[in-house]
This record gives structure tokens, sequence and C-alpha cells, in this order.
């Protein structure tokens, strides 16, 4: 079974770029577009299993794409992600056939986690589990292990230990792990990747992640 391909509809660069990097970091097949003719062309491809959509898009705007994709029949999951957080925003975009709704600025975990729990509900195959040498992630729980004993981690825990364990053997820069765990426009300063780092070591071993000099850090495959 192949990742689950995403489609983001969002003309906002650094939020597309951001999104993509993200996306794909965590397992996913991720493809961009920056209209909304063109999300809704390919929406209507079948190619795909979820889209995140902006509503400010040119060409045409997200809700136009949505009533437009809703009317000839499908079923496509779709998660509207737009900076216009007014309550006549989200009924119109639910009312048009929305399937979950997260405004901006938001934590890429949060939209993470319900991409997966769309993606769960309409039957796209995600595979489950992930592993490096004795240590597994549980991607349904959100539980990790080590050999049989279960190990438990935090929220962002589990979210930055995903991001190591799906580019296991990959160097990993600092800057690269707080965009994708953190969000996109975190404090580049931030010693906050170290010193979880340091919880994932005391958790799953400390040599599971090694650190780069200069670099950043990379799980041992």
């Amino acid at each position: 079974m192949g990742a689950a391909r995403i489609l983001i509809a969002e003309d906002e660069h650094g939020i597309s770029s951001f999104l993509e990097g993200g996306l794909r970091a965590a397992g996913f097949s991720a493809t961009v577009v920056e209209d909304g003719s063109s999300a809704l062309a390919l929406a209507r491809t079948g190619e795909f299993d979820l889209v995140v959509l902006d509503l400010g898009l040119p060409t045409r705007d997200g809700l136009s794409v949505l009533e437009e994709l809703r009317s000839t029949g499908s079923r496509l999951p779709v998660i509207v992600l737009t900076a216009r957080s007014q309550l006549d925003d989200m009924v119109a975009g639910l009312d048009r056939g929305a399937d979950d709704y997260v405004t901006k600025p938001f934590r890429f975990e949060e939209l993470l986690a319900r991409i997966r729990a769309r993606l769960r509900v309409g039957g796209s195959a995600e595979e489950t589990e992930i592993r490096a040498g004795d240590v597994a992630l549980d991607l349904l729980t959100r539980r990790a292990r080590v050999g049989d004993d279960e190990v438990e981690l935090s929220a962002r825990e589990f979210a930055l230990a995903e991001v190591f364990f799906r580019n296991a053997g990959h160097v990993l820069s600092r800057e690269q792990l707080l965009s994708l765990v953190w969000g996109f426009d975190r404090d580049p300063g931030s010693n906050v990747v170290d010193v979880y780092v340091g919880y994932l070591r005391k958790k799953l071993g400390d040599d599971v992640i090694a650190t780069v000099r200069g670099m950043g850090y990379r799980l041992q495959a």
C-alpha cells in the first residue's frame, strides 16, 4: 500500500512549502497548487485521498471549489485551512461540505492529527507502525515501545520522534525540526529542539539519536 496522497491548495508559498515538507516527513505524498481552478481540476482526478484547502485562493475561492466538488457527488475529505477565523466563514465552509476546519496560525501536529483522523474515517491506507531497531511508534494509539516495554511520550515528543523515524539515517537540522514540529513561525533561536531530543534519549535510549556536529541530529537507522 502506498502513502496517502494529499493535495495542498494554498497560495502563500511559505505555508505551502512548510506543509509539503511536513507531510512528506510524516510519510505522505504531497502535491501543491496555488489557485482554485487547479485545485478543483486535480481534486476531480480521483488521484488524491484528502485536500487541505485554503479559502482565499486566486481564480476561484476555496468555498467555490468546495461547493463545486460536492455538487458532483465527490466525497473526497476536505480540511479547510484559512486565516478567516470568523464564525460565518467556518459555518459556510462546513455547510458546503468541509470535513474539518483549521485556522491560521496553526500547529502542524494539530493539522496532522486531523488529517489522520479524516483518512481513517475515509478508509485510506496508512501504515500504523514505524520502527527503528527495537523502538516502535504506534501511529494510531500515539504510543512508543522499546522492546516489550511501553514508553509514555508527550504529544510533542511523539511528533518529534515521528519526524526522526520517517527520516531514519538522514541528518535533520535544528531549523528543519523546529519548523516541522513546532510551526513555521517559531523563533529560530529557540533551544527547544535540543531540550526535546534530550527527553527522547532518556526515554528511547541514549544511542537512538546521534548528534552530527555543526549540522543537527540523525536517527540511527
